[in-house]
C-alpha cells in the first residue's frame, strides 16, 4: 500500500471536509428535475475522468443527486472499480454516487479530481469502505480522512502535465470511435457483395446461451477473477477489466476460456447485447451473471465472425428491440429472445475472408485499446508518483 510522506516542504495536512463539499441536492422525482440528462455508476468509466453517455431523468424514478457543471461525481459503492468523473453539465446522478465540489481556497479545483484518482486516495477509500457484499464508503468516515497535499502552485503545474496527458486520451478516443465506425462499415459491405442468407442465431447454437455467476468480492487478491461488465465495450474485449473474487464451486463452473463469445446481458441501451471474444489463454477468469456465453457450431460460423455479426448495425437494432426493463439505465435481454437475433451467414471459408480483410481495422482497434489503457495508467502514475514521493512535483 501506498504511504504518504511525513513530511514535505511545503505541503499541507488537511481532512478531506477542508478541501471539498459534498452536495446534497436531492431530487425525489428525477421526471421533474428540469435537466436533460441522468448519470448512473454503469455511465461511468473506470479511470476516466469524462462523462461520455448518460441516460433520461424520465428513465428512473427513486430518488436522485443534482450536480452542477465542474462538480465531480465520485462512485461511493465499490470504489475499487475507480469512477470519479467531472461533470461538464448540469444533470442529476445516482445516489449510490457522491456529488463532490472543490473548495478553491483550498484546493486547486482541476487539482481535486486528478488526487482522487490516486492509488493512495484509492486505497484509502476502500480501506474505509463497510459491507461485504456492496462495500460503500460514507462521507462521515471520507470527510474525516487526512491528506498530505502540496501547495497551490505545485499543484497547478501537476494540473498543466495531466491535462496533457488527458489530452492524448480524448484524441485516442476519437481515434477509436472513427476506426469502429470504419470497420463496421467495410464488414457490412463485404456481407452485402457476399449477398449473405439470414438465420436465427439458435438455430448455429450448440446449446442454449448460459449466464454466467457474480461470486462475492474479495478484499483482496485470491489468484481468481470475474470479468468486470466494462471487460465488453464497442470495440471488444478490454484488457484489464477484472475483480478478484472468492474461489468456490459456482465460480469455478462459469469460467471463461479463450475463445469463448459471451454477451452483455445487462447494461444501458447503448452497450447492452455487446459481444465479446475472450482472447486470454488463461483459466482463472470467470464471466459474470450480467453476461452470457454463446456456444455456435465451429464448422458453420466463427466466434470472431459472430462477434462482427452482434456489432453491424442490423444485430444491433434488433438487439435493442427485445432489452426490456424499468429504465433505459439498465436494460436486459435473455437467451430465448436472442436465439431470433438473424445473423448474416455466409460459408466459413467466406468468413475467414472477410475477417483478414477487416484485419487491419481490427488489429488498429486493438493497438489503439492498448495505448488508451496505457496512456490512462500514466495519468494515474504521476499523480500517485508524487503523492508517495517518486518524484518532486
Amino acid at each position: 500500500m501506498l504511504e504518504q510522506p511525513t513530511s514535505k516542504a511545503g505541503w499541507t495536512r488537511v481532512r478531506f471536509d477542508q478541501i471539498a463539499t459534498q452536495i446534497n441536492d436531492r431530487i425525489d422525482n428525477p421526471a421533474e428535475a428540469g435537466v436533460d440528462r441522468y448519470v448512473g455508476l454503469e455511465h461511468l468509466d473506470p479511470e476516466s475522468l469524462r462523462i461520455r453517455r448518460w441516460g433520461e431523468p424520465t428513465d428512473v424514478e427513486s430518488t436522485k443527486l443534482r450536480f452542477q457543471p465542474g462538480d465531480i461525481i465520485f462512485g461511493k459503492r465499490r470504489v475499487y472499480q475507480r469512477k470519479v468523473a467531472v461533470a461538464e453539465f448540469e444533470g442529476i446522478c445516482s445516489a449510490h454516487a457522491m456529488v463532490l465540489r472543490a473548495k478553491p481556497g483550498a484546493v486547486q479545483p482541476e487539482f481535486l479530481p486528478f488526487y482522487m484518482q490516486s492509488d493512495l486516495f484509492m486505497e484509502r477509500a476502500s480501506s474505509i469502505s463497510v459491507g461485504s457484499l456492496s462495500p460503500t464508503i460514507n462521507w462521515k468516515a471520507l470527510a474525516a480522512e487526512e491528506f498530505l497535499l502540496p501547495p497551490i502552485q505545485e499543484q497547478a503545474r501537476l494540473v498543466e502535465a495531466l491535462l496533457a496527458v488527458q489530452d492524448s486520451v480524448e484524441g485516442v478516443h476519437s481515434l477509436i470511435s472513427a476506426t469502429r465506425v470504419a470497420q463496421i462499415a467495410a464488414f457490412e459491405e463485404h456481407l452485402r457483395k457476399a449477398d449473405a442468407n439470414l438465420v436465427a442465431l439458435g438455430s448455429i447454437m450448440t446449446a442454449s446461451p448460459r449466464n454466467g455467476y457474480s461470486p462475492v468480492a474479495a478484499s483482496s487478491e485470491t489468484g481468481h477473477w470475474v470479468l468486470a461488465l466494462s471487460a465488453i465495450s464497442k470495440c471488444g474485449y478490454r484488457h484489464g477489466q477484472l475483480k478478484p473474487v472468492e474461489v468456490d464451486p459456482d465460480t469455478l463452473s462459469s469460467r471463461i476460456k479463450k475463445g469463448d463469445l459471451v454477451v452483455s446481458r445487462a447494461n444501458t441501451r447503448e452497450l447492452v447485447g455487446l459481444p465479446m471474444v475472450f482472447p486470454e489463454d488463461r483459466a482463472d477468469v470467470s464471466y459474470p451473471d450480467t453476461m452470457m456465453r454463446i456456444a455456435v457450431d465451429p464448422n458453420i460460423i466463427s466466434t470472431s465472425y459472430l462477434e462482427m455479426c452482434l456489432r453491424s448495425v442490423s444485430c444491433r437494432r434488433q438487439i435493442q428491440s427485445i432489452a426490456a426493463g424499468t429504465n433505459s439505465s439498465m436494460l436486459k435481454i435473455n437467451g430465448a429472445n436472442l436465439r431470433n437475433i438473424g445473423i448474416p451467414l455466409v460459408d466459413i471459408t467466406r468468413q475467414g475472408e472477410i475477417l483478414e480483410d477487416v484485419a487491419q481495422f481490427t488489429d488498429a482497434l486493438a493497438f489503439a485499446e492498448r495505448r488508451l489503457e496505457a496512456t490512462r495508467k500514466l495519468q494515474i502514475k504521476i499523480m500517485s508518483d508524487v503523492l508517495s514521493g517518486a518524484v518532486t512535483a
